[in-house]
């Protein structure tokens, strides 16, 4: 993978490397709820973005961003 490179200009809007904790944290939320409406046998299971809001993940979105150089397409 040392050679490997994204192909899109878009980059997140803030600071944050990343949101592979928020969406960590997410999951597991998620599956321990799914988890205990099964055992209760609940018919009714809630969907990811009823638990999670993806609106207080650290990243704000994304944007193109015309004016990256090379080095900043290198994962």
């Amino acid at each position: 993978m040392s050679r490997s490179e994204m192909k899109n200009k878009i980059r997140g809007i803030t600071t944050a490397k990343s949101e592979k904790e928020n969406k960590q944290e997410a999951n597991r939320k998620y599956r321990r709820i799914i988890k205990q409406k099964v055992k209760s046998n609940e018919s009714e299971l809630p969907e990811i973005r009823e638990i999670s809001n993806v609106w207080s993940f650290d990243k704000d979105g994304k944007k193109y961003d015309a004016e990256m150089t090379d080095k900043d397409l290198r994962k």
